[in-house]
C-alpha cells in the first residue's frame, strides 16, 4: 500500500496582497477597481488588507475585470483562511497541553489505545482523535462521559483518566459478538452467576464472558488506570441492544471484584437502556438512589438478607463459624467477611483477612495471586 504524507503549509499567500499585485501589474488603482466591479472602494480596501473575505460573487467579478480565474482567487481566499484557522487551532492545542497529567497517555500507549509521541501537542491531537472531539474540555459535555466528570474530585480522581478508561473499554466491546439483549434471561441468570464466586479464579473471567454473551451483555475487564480509582462500569454501545459491563482490576480482592460485579449488573437490569453508571473504589460522597439501589441489589444477591441476620445475630466471627455460614448459602468465605468489614462488625486489620482470595486479574484473564 502506498503512504502518502500530506504536507501542510503554514504560509498563505493572502488574496488582498496578490490583489495589490495584480493591479499595481494593470496599473489600476483601487479606486478604479470599485468603479468597474461596482463595489464600495472601502469593500475593495478591506480585501487588500484581508479584514474581508472575498465571496464568490466577488471572485467572479475579479476574473472579468483583472483576468484572474475565479477559482484562483477562491482557492487563495480558502487556503489563507484555513492557515488562519489553522493556527489558532495551535495556540488551543498548545493551551489543552495544561490536561495531559490528567490522562493515563503512558498506560494507554502501553494497551494500544494510542500511539506513543513526544511532544505534548501531538499528545493532545492524539488524545482528541481517540475520543472524536474537537476539543478535550469537551468531553465532560457528553453524556457518555459525565459520570465520570461528576466523580472528578472524589479522592483526587480524575474526570479524564476516567474517560478514558471508559472509551478504551468500549472500544474493546465494540467488537465483541454477544446475542440480542434479554432482560428476563439476564435475571434468569443470576444464580448461576452468583454460584461463580465459589469457583477457581482462572475459570472467573472467561465463564462470565460466556454467560452474559447469552444474554446480551459484553463482559469486559479492563486494566486499572492511575489517578481514577475505576471499579466498574456499565454503559451501552446500542440503547436497549447491546449492554457492557466493564470491571478494572482494581482491590484484587475478590470480595470487592463481585461486589462490584453485582453492583453493576443491578444498572443493567433495574435503570433503564441507555444510560452509563461508574463505580469508584471507596467513594465517599452521597449515592444517588440509583446507586443506593444497585447496592442493595449486590449485597442482597451475594447474601440474602435473612439468612444474614440470623448469622450476624449470633455473634460468632470466628473463621469457622463464617466458612460454614459461607457455604450454607453458597458463597466464597471471604465475601461475608469483606461483608462484615465493610458494616464494621469486625476491624479491617484481622486474621480473618486469611478468609479473603486475592486475585491477579491481568485484562481477560484472572489468576490466583502468589
Amino acid at each position: 500500500m502506498e503512504t502518502r504524507e500530506e504536507i501542510r503549509s503554514d504560509l498563505a499567500i493572502p488574496p488582498g496582497e496578490f490583489l495589490a499585485e495584480v493591479l499595481d501589474d494593470l496599473g489600476m488603482s483601487q479606486a478604479d477597481l470599485a468603479r468597474r466591479m461596482g463595489r464600495p472602494a472601502q469593500a475593495i480596501n478591506e480585501i487588500v488588507k484581508g479584514t474581508k473575505a472575498l465571496i464568490p460573487e466577488t471572485a467572479l467579478q475579479l476574473e472579468q475585470v483583472v483576468g484572474v480565474p475565479a477559482h484562483v482567487w477562491l482557492g487563495l481566499e480558502a487556503e489563507y483562511r484555513l492557515v488562519g484557522a489553522r493556527q489558532q487551532e495551535g495556540h488551543q492545542v498548545k493551551d489543552e497541553t495544561r490536561l495531559l497529567s490528567s490522562f493515563p497517555y503512558a498506560e494507554m500507549v502501553k494497551l494500544g489505545c494510542l500511539p506513543a509521541e513526544r511532544k505534548a501537542e501531538d499528545k493532545v491531537r492524539q488524545l482528541r482523535r481517540f475520543f472524536n472531539v474537537a476539543s478535550l474540555e469537551q468531553l465532560g459535555q457528553l453524556p457518555a462521559y459525565a459520570p465520570a466528570f461528576r466523580l472528578g474530585g472524589t479522592r483526587e480522581a480524575s474526570g479524564y483518566g476516567l474517560a478514558a478508561w471508559l472509551h478504551c473499554g468500549r472500544l474493546e466491546a465494540t467488537t465483541a459478538t454477544v446475542e440480542p439483549f434479554d432482560r428476563a434471561k439476564l435475571a434468569a441468570a443470576v444464580p448461576a452467576l452468583r454460584s461463580l464466586t465459589t469457583a477457581p479464579a482462572s475459570q472467573v473471567a472467561a465463564e462470565l464472558r460466556s454467560r452474559l454473551a447469552e444474554c446480551g451483555v459484553v463482559f469486559t475487564l479492563f486494566l486499572h488506570f492511575p489517578k481514577t480509582y475505576g471499579q466498574g462500569a456499565t454503559f451501552w454501545t446500542q440503547p436497549g441492544k447491546k449492554a457492557v459491563l466493564l470491571m478494572s482490576n482494581r482491590g484484587r480482592y475478590a470480595d470487592i471484584f463481585w461486589f462490584s460485579f453485582f453492583h453493576e449488573l443491578g444498572h443493567i437490569l433495574k435503570h433503564g437502556n441507555s444510560a452509563t453508571f461508574v463505580e469508584i473504589t471507596d467513594d465517599a460522597g452521597e449515592k444517588t438512589p440509583q446507586e443506593a439501589e444497585a447496592d442493595q441489589f449486590a449485597r442482597e444477591t451475594l447474601i440474602p438478607s435473612a439468612p444474614y441476620r440470623a448469622f450476624t445475630g449470633a455473634g460468632q466471627f470466628t473463621p469457622e463459624a463464617i466458612t460454614r455460614f459461607a457455604v450454607s448459602v453458597g458463597i466464597q468465605p471471604g465475601i461475608v467477611v469483606g461483608r462484615l468489614q465493610h458494616e464494621r462488625q469486625v476491624p479491617h486489620r484481622t486474621y480473618l483477612n486469611r478468609l479473603r482470595e486475592r486475585w491477579d486479574l491481568e485484562g481477560d484473564s484472572a489468576e490466583p495471586a502468589a
